[in-house]
């Protein structure tokens, strides 16, 4: 807990001084990122701070940090030669016949802290005269006029004579010699602040240690003439099993994890009251009454087997009273987990008259659920397809090419759509239709073309109650949703995920959070707020490549519940 309050107050203080910097400098218009958002190897927490911090501060974002991937062009000395594909590179000039003299290259991006842990791999193709290859890191300051280790900001470790060079001091004995087919792998830990390199799959040991706010490059040298190198940067399995290293760093911040003491956090319970207590909390907040019962039940009986008595510290969470609002959020919430949207509204309609017509946005997510529940529904009709043969005269198991432009309200809008059998169907049809009956092809194909008639008028009528709503996420949901009926197989369609009866959770749980705004209660529960508070606090500490960049909260919560249910 003290890390993370130490490094959010250092964050605080580092971006307060660039703010200062930044406007004491006249006419200045550079923008930078503090932040980068990376695909962690690993982040997590190691406790609450005092203060909730419900999202980072707000910093410009370019994207993803790119990794290296390359011998850099326009970062080379003029003696090396570069292959097309930014792999390999080559002694091509005059040997360097001073005694610090050589060429250097650096990669095209930096080694990103925030991945914890950086490595890559450099094979000797062929050593050249004498062997004088250096493999490490520099920053952008080195000169490439002399191997990396020789100057100041360069850190590497040289074939010739197995030392290791740290920017222009003295070499040290660290490792063998090495020379041509042997591959030579070099790491930097972050979190640790140290370096270190491996031969032919072996780790040498760690080379250089005390390396603190470093941006540095993979960087390589040569002295002769003929000298080949070829690199991985990933782009291969490695020789060397970097991944039981990283296993082993995220083990031990996950043993420090589980070794915190939360008592301090919440002084009546223990780690496992307090989960426990968290789990009813979020059962009976997102009205899973039976559940939560089930669950209390549950908790009781082990409290039974263990002290003799069903009572325990927890009794004020696992008590469920007859909680009315609970049951109806419930049924709403089952409605639409069913798909079954006209019954949702109408239930919210009847037990919470104004949260709909107070959160037009849950209101609009419902109506667009309802159109593709009936897109679901005539997936069904396709599985049947499989043995019955489909007799329409206008979609013959071809896309009917349904543009945009037919879901316009102004298209018979006020006219009911005609079945070929002379009847009438309004929307309400389409629930109606029981996709397993067993029934000849020209009336299975009739009801079929009956329901994507449904599903059009439907359309129309969804477009032209927020027609005078322009907003952008509008018009993207009705792009969106739309485009599926031009697809032979709506689930098919580029939007095909959204047919997944999993996307119909989002939507419940929108629905049950403004009603519970709409009662005075918390959208969120605290199981919800601990998780994104984590999820904030872990980035944190992960930017410079600290702990966090070892532990992905979401990657250990599926590995926990994996774990679990083996």
């Amino acid at each position: 807990m003290e890390k993370l309050k130490a490094a959010h107050k250092a964050k605080l203080v580092t971006q307060a001084d660039e703010l200062l910097i930044r406007s004491t400098k006249p006419g200045s218009l550079s923008t930078s990122s503090s932040s980068v958002s990376l695909h962690k190897m690993a982040p997590s927490h190691r406790g609450m701070t005092y203060e909730i911090i419900e999202r980072q501060p707000e910093v410009e974002d370019d994207g993803l940090t790119p990794l290296p991937s390359r011998w850099a062009e326009t970062d080379k000395n003029a003696g090396l030669e570069i292959s097309a594909d930014g792999q390999d590179v080559k002694f091509v000039g005059p040997s360097k016949t001073l005694e610090h003299e050589a060429a250097a290259t650096r990669s095209d991006n930096l080694m990103p802290a925030q991945c914890g842990l950086y490595y890559y791999e450099v094979s000797i193709i062929s050593k050249g005269k004498d062997g004088m290859i250096g493999v490490g890191f520099s920053g952008a300051s080195a000169s490439l006029e002399k191997l990396p280790g020789w100057e100041p900001d360069s850190w590497a470790y040289h074939g010739d004579d197995g030392k290791s060079f740290c920017a222009a001091t003295p070499g040290k004995p660290y490792g063998p010699t090495f020379t041509s087919g042997d591959v030579i792998g070099c790491g930097i830990n972050f979190m640790k602040g140290s370096a270190f390199f491996t031969k032919n799959g072996v780790f040498q040991g760690n080379a250089f240690r005390d390396l603190k706010d470093i941006k540095v490059y993979p960087s390589v040298g040569m002295k002769r003439p003929h000298a080949h190198l070829s690199v991985n940067f990933g782009q291969r399995p490695f020789l060397f099993d970097i991944d039981r290293m990283v296993s082993r760093e995220r083990q031990s911040i996950i043993d420090e994890i589980n070794a915190a003491d939360v008592s301090n956090l919440h002084p009546a319970l223990n780690k496992d009251e307090l989960c426990k207590a968290l789990v009813a909390q979020y059962l009976s907040h997102d009205g899973y009454v039976e559940t939560a019962r089930a669950f209390a039940s549950e908790v009781r009986a082990e409290a039974t087997t263990l002290r003799g008595s069903p009572e325990s510290k927890l009794e004020g969470y696992l008590s469920m009273e007859e909680d009315h609002d609970a049951m109806n959020r419930q049924q709403i919430r089952t409605a639409i987990l069913d798909g079954d949207i006209d019954k949702a509204v109408k239930l919210t309609h009847a037990f919470y008259p104004q949260v709909l017509q107070d959160n037009p946005q849950i209101y609009f997510k419902l109506r667009c659920r309802k159109f593709i529940e009936m897109m679901r529904q005539s997936t069904d009709f396709l599985d049947i397809s499989t043995s019955k043969e489909i007799k329409s005269t206008t979609r013959n198991g071809h896309s009917t090419a349904v543009s945009d432009d037919d879901f316009e309200p102004d298209m018979d809008l006020d006219e009911p759509i005609t079945a070929k059998d002379g009847g009438h169907h309004n929307n309400d049809d389409w629930d109606r239709m029981d996709t397993e009956e067993s029934i000849g092809g020209d009336t299975w194909g009739l009801k079929y073309q009956t329901l994507l008639e449904v599903i059009i008028r439907y359309g129309q009528e969804l477009k032209h109650e927020f027609k005078d709503d322009r907003s952008k996420h509008v018009k993207d949901t009705f792009t969106d949703i739309f485009s599926m009926f031009s697809y032979p197989d709506p689930r098919k369609s580029p939007q095909g995920k959204l047919l997944e009866s999993e996307q119909r959770v989002p939507v419940a749980e929108g629905l049950n959070s403004a009603i519970l705004v709409s009662l005075g209660k918390s959208s969120s529960t605290a199981l919800e707020r601990l998780y994104k508070q984590t999820v904030v606090l872990v980035d944190m500490i992960s930017e410079d490549g600290g702990p966090g960049s070892f532990i992905n909260v979401r990657n250990l919560l599926q590995s926990s519940r994996k774990s679990l249910q083996q």
